[in-house]
């Protein structure tokens, strides 16, 4: 917020060589209230009035001297301020005043009129920005994801903590069983300051506790307005990044007013006014019954479970789904990187059907275990198919067979046709942070070897795997997006797989549910997928990950830690089969 100094004006007052006009337009210009308030009659009252200006308007100013006029020991002087408060966002007016020859010099006799004419004592300025802040964010068929509510912010006096939290943890816990007395004192202890804030409700939580909450000494609540879920049920890593893309959205159209104020905040004087203009919702491509869907899905697996389902025909997100263990990571289902174990030989197969170096009838070994380049691959249990087509050995997901056919492709093989899927791919999506995964080039036959079956030196997102698996529905790379009508950049535009390879592909996903590792979810009609089990850690372990594509849906389930891929056909299955319920 700025004021704008518009002129010189004459010579100094008197035989004096200052300037208090000049003086204070400078002072205020420069935001120094007590070095303005100097070259007043009255340095006090001037100094408050001046800093409640700075408060209410902005520290910075501009302004202007206007005319002046000189006679024998008293002067008259004319200030034009000009405040601006964004783009487009301007008030200017003139104020004037005296000036008055004192024994410590020219001064400016103080009255809050040398700040504006209507400004009285018990006054002050008041800026308004008028925002539209029932707009809400809503999912791809308008109905509401987030809305403006009230909250009550709970507090606890320091001073009242011994007692204080012992009484108020069990009145909090009726609304979140997470919150104990141990709880309270770990805020206490991270937190400094008299007050310790404890908890945000929402109003009707608030409304159901309130009473008892006033009972307790040291409590304080204060209430403020929040952009919340429209459901207390709904959960998402994605919701986290709306808040500045809803409060763009709600900026753009807003009102501003300038008003004076009496001390109960009641207009006395209205400077400016432009009334806000209507704010369309924050559409997302979320689908809130499918995010419901996926939440339920990822509940209820006991470790960390996460769920992103994407359209094909467009990649907007549909769902993105964390259970509780999972948020404890951070947005995992985002950001998390992880080996995608045997889901990757959907890379591995496209770079060998891509390059000739095989067809789906192409028949290949798929022996219990194998020693390629001097790295032992062994099937899940050891199971040993004999010599079968590469379709069988993809639905039946054979280590064997794909490590072997890794080994017979270039260095920048699975580099190239993992990108052509979008993974390893750059994107900057409108309202999250994401990232893909990473399939470096393989310098070594080993190293090449291991990559093919997802492990190795190759990592992916459950949103990259997504990525991927809307790339292969779409038959092209999409573009992922969130936030209706704003667009999705990438690092590198990869050219799409041949449609040969990828009708492929999809029979060979189809293959591994109606008769492969994903034959529990044959029920779903027309689903096609993926199953994969990575390890990981010294000692074995495992997650494991199911990918696929039913209908306008490409999906990505991971469990962190599952064992094998069987938790993440779980958590697919109950989604599917809730959805094709609804």
């Amino acid at each position: 917020m700025v004021m704008a100094l518009l002129g010189t004006g004459c010579a100094a007052l008197g035989d004096d060589p200052k300037d208090p006009f000049g003086a204070f337009a400078s002072a205020l210009t420069s935001g120094d209230a007590s070095k303005a308030a100097e070259h007043t009659t009255d340095p006090a009252a001037a100094d408050k009035a001046i800093s409640d200006m700075f408060t209410y308007l902005g520290q910075s100013a501009e302004v202007r001297v206007g005319a002046r006029d000189v006679d024998g020991d008293n002067g008259a002087g004319q200030l034009m301020m000009s405040w601006t408060f964004g783009e487009d966002r301007e008030l200017e007016y003139q104020t004037s005043g005296r000036a008055v020859d004192t024994d410590d010099g020219w001064r400016l006799e103080w009255s809050p009129t040398l700040l504006h004419d209507n400004l009285a004592p018990g006054t002050h300025f008041q800026y308004s920005d008028d925002r539209n802040l029932l707009t809400p964010v809503v999912d791809r068929g308008g109905a509401d994801l987030m809305t403006w509510q009230t909250v009550g912010v709970i507090a606890l006096r320091r001073a009242a903590l011994t007692e204080g939290s012992a009484a108020l943890a069990p009145v909090l816990a009726a609304i979140d069983p997470a919150i104990t007395d141990a709880s309270i004192r770990t805020a206490a202890a991270q937190q400094q300051g008299d007050t310790i804030t404890v908890a945000t409700l929402r109003e009707r939580d608030l409304d159901r506790v309130r009473t008892r909450l006033e009972s307790i000494n040291g409590v304080t609540v204060e209430e403020q307005g929040k952009l919340l879920t429209a459901d207390k049920a709904l959960k998402s890593p994605v919701f986290a990044g709306v808040d500045e893309a809803w409060n763009d959205r709600v900026s753009q159209g807003a009102g501003w007013s300038v008003s004076i104020v009496d001390t109960d905040g009641n207009p006395v004087d209205q400077l400016t006014s432009v009334a806000a203009q209507p704010t369309d919702p924050l559409q997302l491509t979320l689908d809130r019954r499918l995010q419901l869907m996926a939440q339920q899905a990822v509940a209820a697996q006991s470790k960390p479970a996460v769920f992103v389902a994407m359209s094909t025909s467009t990649g907007g997100l549909l769902a993105v789904a964390q259970n509780g263990a999972a948020d404890r990571d951070g947005a995992i289902a985002l950001s998390g990187l992880y080996p995608p174990g045997s889901t990757f030989k959907t890379i591995t197969t496209a770079a060998a059907l891509s390059s000739g170096t095989a067809t789906p009838d192409t028949v290949l070994p798929c022996p219990g275990r194998a020693t390629i380049e001097g790295r032992t691959i062994p099937n899940e249990d050891d199971f040993d198919l004999g010599k079968v087509p590469l379709s069988t050995a993809f639905a039946r997901s054979c280590n064997t067979t794909m490590a072997a056919l890794s080994n017979r492709l270039g260095p920048d093989a699975l580099p190239a046709a993992a990108q052509q899927l979008g993974i390893g791919v750059d994107f900057v999506v409108p309202g999250i942070v994401t990232v893909t995964g990473s399939v470096p080039s393989a310098d070594s036959p080993a190293l090449r070897v291991e990559n093919g079956i997802g492990q190795g030196s190759v990592t992916a997102s459950p949103f990259g795997m997504a990525v991927a698996e809307a790339s292969l529905g779409h038959g092209s790379m999409v573009l992922p997006s969130l936030i209706v009508g704003q667009r999705t950049t990438a690092d590198k535009t990869p050219e799409p797989l041949d449609p040969r390879v990828v009708g492929q592909l999809r029979a060979m996903m189809r293959q591994t549910v109606t008769s492969g590792t994903a034959s529990a979810l044959g029920d779903i009609n027309g689903l096609g997928g993926k199953t994969g089990t990575a390890e990981y850690g010294d000692n074995g372990a495992a997650h494991g990950w199911f990918t696929g594509i039913s209908g306008d849906i490409a999906f990505a389930a991971l469990v962190v830690g599952g064992g094998s891929s069987q938790p993440a056909v779980e958590v697919a299955g109950d989604f599917l089969r809730t959805t094709d319920e609804g």
